[in-house]
């Protein structure tokens, strides 16, 4: 009975010290600098436009134009198709309306441009008693910035 007691408290301490051990590395582990700042819709603005946009039957082309002298990459455009009623004081059962995230398959160097083009599938409703008013905006994107010394 007493062996029992001993191989128990050396089993906790062990375990006891284990943890610790492991808590003390974790803490004074140096962590990954990662600087994240959210922009506002007006300096995103500043950073990337949305210009020669076309909307053909619910399909959407442009191209994206990068201002800064910095990368991008990442860039995510949020497209919304609004339906929108022929008569909005009786509007139909159902709302065919439908909004996308798309990402940019490429990173766009400073100054640089990329063309896009994105075409909702399923492809939108056609039906009658309204029509689509479509929009494309920057969703989000990453400034990739060069650290200095």
């Amino acid at each position: 009975m007493l062996q029992t007691i001993s191989r128990f408290s050396h089993r906790r301490w062990w375990t006891n010290a284990s943890a610790l051990l492991f808590g003390t590395i974790l803490l004074a582990a140096p962590r990954a600098a990662v600087a994240q700042n959210l922009k506002t819709h007006e300096e995103a603005a500043r950073i990337l436009v949305i210009e020669r946009l076309a909307v053909t039957d619910g399909a959407v082309s442009g191209e994206v134009y990068n201002r800064s002298t910095h990368l991008v990459r990442d860039v995510q455009l949020f497209i919304r198709h609004t339906w929108l009623w022929d008569d909005e004081m009786k509007p139909g059962k159902d709302d065919p309306g439908t909004s996308n995230y798309y990402t940019l398959p490429k990173q766009i160097p400073a100054g640089g441009r990329m063309p896009f083009s994105f075409t909702p599938a399923p492809a939108l409703a056609k039906i009658s008693g309204g029509r689509y008013e479509t929009s494309v905006a920057i969703a989000g994107f990453t400034e990739v910035i060069p650290q200095t010394k």
